[in-house]
C-alpha cells in the first residue's frame, strides 16, 4: 500500500530495490510498508516502517528505520543531510562494522536537497540512555564514551582522512568561516541585546581576534580523527543486555575530520550544568583515554587530551551563536550558551587567548 504523505523511498518497489542492492533481500520481494511510529525533529523526519515480505528469507529485515530531510522546512531542505548520506555512503563501508546503525540505503537529490537514509531498526536491542534533557547516570556516560573512543580509535591518524575520507579545512576555508562567524555574532550580540554581558561579548572579539593562532593545533593535522559533530548523549544507542562494546552512534551531518576532544566537549560542556560536569568530567575523560590506549593509539597521553579537550570548550562558544544563526529554537541554544560559557570558566579555557 502506497501512502502519499511518506517519501518514494518507503514504497514497496524501492525498498525491495534498496534492500536487494545492500544485500539484504536475497529473491523476495517487499509487498507491504506500514508506519509504526513516526516523528519530526528539528531537521529530519524519522519513520519507524514495518515491511511484509513475499518469498524472502527469514533473515530480511521486518522493520527499517527511514530518516528523511523535512519538505516544510524553512529555507528548504537541511543541507546536513546531504553530509549524513556522504557518512554512510563513504565512510562506513570502510571502517569495521558495528560501530554504527547498518545503512540498506543513502540518497541526496543535488538538485533538490531532498535526502534519505534506510538505516537498521535497533528498537529491539537498543535504546538512548535518558530521555532528552536528562543526563545518563555515570555507567551509561562512561559506556557512551568508551564506544566514541573505539570509533575515533578506528579512524586515529588514519591516512585516508582528508584523502577519501573528508577533508581538510584550507587557510581560505578558515578565514571564510571566521568571517561567517563575525557576521552570525553581530547578528546575535543585535539580538541579545543587554543580556550580552560586556565581559562575554569581549571574550567573542578576542576569539575571533585569536582564531589563526588557535587554529595551529588543527593544522598540525596529527592526532586527528572522524568526529562527529553533534555528540550529545542521545545519539548514541546503548544495548539492553548491557554488552560493554554493543553501543552504536547514530546522527552524522554534522561529521568531520577534526580533534576527538570536540566530541567530548559537545557531550559534557555544552549540555551539562556545572555540578554534574564537576563529578563526571574529569572521570570521563579518563575513561576515554584509556579506551584510546587499549585500541591501540599511541604518543597522545592524557595531558594532551587535557589539552585538546580545553581548547575544544573553548571553541564551542560558536556553537550556540551558529544555532541562533541557523534558525535552531531558543530552547536549545541558549541553555547551550550558558552551559559552555560556565565550562569555560571552570576549566580556565580564556588563558588560552593570552590575554583576558
Amino acid at each position: 500500500m502506497t501512502n502519499p504523505s511518506l517519501p518514494k523511498a518507503a514504497e514497496p518497489v524501492y525498498l525491495t530495490g534498496a534492500l536487494r542492492k545492500a544485500g539484504a533481500l536475497d529473491g523476495g520481494r517487499v509487498t507491504d510498508v506500514s508506519v509504526v511510529a513516526s516523528f519530526a525533529t528539528v531537521l529530519s523526519h524519522i519513520f519507524r516502517l514495518r515491511l511484509v515480505h513475499a518469498d524472502a528469507a527469514a533473515a530480511a529485515p521486518a522493520t527499517l528505520i527511514l530518516k528523511a530531510g523535512l519538505a516544510d522546512r524553512p529555507g528548504g531542505p537541511w543541507p546536513g543531510g546531504r553530509h549524513e548520506v556522504a557518512f554512510y555512503r563513504d565512510v562506513v563501508p570502510a571502517m569495521p562494522a558495528g560501530m554504527v546503525p547498518r545503512c540498506f540505503d543513502a540518497q541526496c537529490d543535488d538538485a533538490t536537497g531532498t535526502w534519505h537514509l534506510l538505516l537498521e531498526d535497533l528498537t529491539e536491542s537498543h535504546a538512548v540512555a535518558t530521555r532528552w534533557p536528562l543526563p545518563p547516570t555515570f555507567a551509561q556516560c562512561e559506556a557512551i564514551v568508551r564506544t566514541r573512543a573505539r570509533f575515533q580509535a578506528a579512524w586515529w591518524d588514519d591516512p585516508r582522512l582528508g584523502v577519501t575520507i573528508g577533508s581538510w579545512q584550507d587557510a581560505s576555508a578558515a578565514d571564510e568561516a571566521t568571517r561567517n562567524l563575525m557576521v552570525q555574532f553581530a547578528r546575535f550580540a543585535d539580538e541579545m541585546g543587554d543580556r550580552l554581558s560586556d565581559d562575554r561579548r569581549a571574550l567573542y572579539e578576542h576569539l575571533l581576534e585569536a582564531a589563526p593562532r588557535l587554529a595551529a593545533r588543527y593544522r598540525t593535522r596529527r592526532h586527528m580523527t572522524i568526529a562527529q559533530g553533534d555528540a550529545h548523549v542521545w545519539n548514541c544507542f546503548l544495548p539492553h543486555d548491557g554488552d560493554k562494546d554493543g553501543g552504536r552512534l547514530f546522527d552524522w551531518d554534522a561529521w568531520r575530520v577534526d580533534m576527538g576532544s570536540d566530541d567530548l566537549a559537545c557531550m559534557m560542556a555544552l549540555q551539562w550544568y556545572p555540578d554534574l560536569r564537576h563529578r563526571f568530567e574529569a572521570r570521563l575523560l579518563d575513561s576515554f583515554h584509556d579506551e584510546l590506549t587499549a585500541c591501540g593509539v599511541q604518543g597522545y597521553d592524557r595531558r594532551a587530551l587535557q589539552d585538546d579537550y580545553r581548547l575544544s570548550v573553548l571553541w564551542l562558544i560558536a556553537t550556540p551563536v551558529w544555532q541562533h544563526a541557523n534558525g535552531i529554537p531558543p530552547v536549545i541554544w541558549w541553555n547551550n550558551f550558558e552551559r559552555v560559557h560556565l565550562a569555560v570558566e571552570d576549566l580556565g579555557c580564556r588563558d588560552l587567548l593570552g590575554r583576558g
